[in-house]
């Protein structure tokens, strides 16, 4: 097809240059670049549910119309002109994630951003798939992004504790896990938030400044966890926008990979106090007293739980006597081991977790 603009002189003149190179010299004429766009634009902004409606409101709308650069008697593209239009030119490609950041950059430019303070959250868009249709597989679970940092500490710690190291195989051994993959939309995942809400969903991670401009986008299948994307992101916010000086999220993010992450960045996190889900009757976490100097807990009856181990989770082990446990008045508020053994983890980046809490 042939390029053969009538230019839209304003806000979106950047948008021939975007995409001067999928177009050719020869041929018909085209649909303007522009107005392709700006039906993406209506069609988002609006809620529309496919580009048939949209291109139906166009026809009646005057604003969409004006928006679009049409007069009343004008002739609107059909449907599946955006369609074919996407399939041969804009498909694979980042001209949309160039577009959002030009538009960002705009607003940077006019002071209108305020990046300082980066707030993420997630939301799931259900996907048109039959949640009754599906095939189970058994599929690799994914590294965590901030697993080869983990596994140095990890080791480290060991050795800091008289432990040997793990060897390579420990943490490279293959784990899998069972899933329900769509037949309809395989790139979909299945979401499950109770047991009325179970269906197909993409889960959309966005980071907005104050003033709820969106400085970062990252769209994953709707059964990935909100607290493994939040690094990509803060990462995708430093390099096109800045480094933020603090990121506030919710409960979900609230893990010591995170905290740590954020420390090493030189970034303050802002999140919740969650309280602690022990079970009626039984003693907090709380109640067993932590001490840094000696590297110790002690029980509410004043024994010691003396370090034990480090596993390849990360999280070190504090184990009780068993023989004095046997014996004690608040053994059943305190386990329901049959060996009598209370057990209690700490995370090794768990000091980040407490900064945090301090900090707010």
């Amino acid at each position: 097809m042939k390029i053969e603009f009538v230019y839209f002189y304003g806000l979106y003149n950047f948008i021939y240059d975007l995409v001067k190179d999928m177009y050719s010299e020869v041929g018909r004429p085209s649909i303007d670049p522009v107005i392709l766009v700006k039906l993406t634009f209506i069609q988002y902004t609006f809620g529309i549910r496919s580009m048939r409606k949209t291109i139906e409101e166009v026809e009646t709308n005057m604003a969409y119309r004006w928006f679009l650069g049409y007069g009343f008697h004008d002739k609107v593209p059909h449907f599946s002109t955006f369609g074919k239009n996407y399939e041969r030119r804009f498909k694979d490609t980042d001209l949309f994630e160039q577009i959002f950041y030009r538009i960002l950059m705009t607003a940077a430019n006019k002071k209108l951003i305020s990046a300082e303070h980066v707030f993420v959250d997630s939301t799931h868009v259900k996907a048109s798939a039959n949640k009754r249709k599906f095939e189970k597989k058994i599929v690799r679970k994914e590294t965590r992004a901030y697993q080869g940092r983990l596994q140095e500490e990890i080791n480290q710690d060991r050795e800091n504790h008289g432990k040997k190291p793990f060897p390579p195989d420990k943490f490279d051994k293959e784990e899998t896990k069972e899933i329900k993959e769509s037949t309809t939309d395989s790139e979909s995942g299945y979401y499950v938030k109770d047991e009325r809400t179970k269906q197909f969903a993409y889960s959309f991670h966005a980071a907005a400044d104050r003033n709820g401009f969106v400085l970062g986008t990252i769209v994953t299948p709707g059964n990935t966890h909100d607290s493994q994307i939040l690094e990509p992101l803060v990462e995708q916010v430093i390099e096109k926008v800045g480094k933020p000086e603090a990121v506030a999220a919710d409960a979900a993010y609230k893990t010591p990979a995170i905290t740590s992450y954020l420390f090493n960045k030189e970034i303050i996190p802002a999140l919740p106090y969650t309280r602690p889900r022990t079970k009626e009757g039984f003693f907090r976490k709380q109640d067993y007293v932590y001490d840094e100097h000696f590297d110790c807990y002690l029980c509410p009856s004043g024994e010691t739980l003396k370090y034990s181990t480090t596993n390849k989770e990360g999280y070190r082990e504090y184990k009780s006597p068993k023989q004095i446990c046997t014996t004690c008045s608040f053994l059943s508020r305190c386990t329901e081991s049959k060996d009598c053994q209370k057990v209690v983890t700490r995370h090794i980046w768990k000091k980040q977790i407490i900064c945090v809490i301090i900090k707010m």
